[in-house]
């Protein structure tokens, strides 16, 4: 393999897919898709104690997935990045139709 390649791999992983490695992260990611919030906002929305909201902005941040500008005394997150969104959705669409051969295959085989 080209070390190149490998080089730019290893730091894909290192800046998006380690950030996108949680379900809650996600979750973030498709709500400031929406709209600027900040983290009370978020963890209100997404039901999460806002520590817990705290600490996967910061791994978004530390990934440069999402800014974050102080307004006042809050401090409200924006995607760095649309794509990202375009990214998860295209996931989303392998995976789905994944399951939907997984879903062909298992009725084709229990069919008389």
């Amino acid at each position: 393999m080209d070390n190149n390649l490998r080089e730019e791999i290893t730091r894909l992983h290192a800046q998006v897919c380690s950030g996108l490695a949680d379900t809650n992260r996600i979750l973030i990611l498709y709500t400031l898709n929406e709209k600027s919030l900040n983290v009370s906002e978020l963890s209100d929305f997404l039901g999460l104690p806002q520590p817990t909201t705290s600490r996967h902005l910061k791994v978004l941040r530390d990934r440069g997935l999402v800014t974050a500008e102080r307004d006042a005394q809050s401090i409200y997150y924006t995607l760095t990045d649309q794509r990202i969104i375009q990214a998860l959705d295209l996931l989303r669409a392998v995976l789905k139709d994944k399951l939907e051969a997984q879903v062909q295959l298992l009725r084709s085989s229990t069919e008389p």
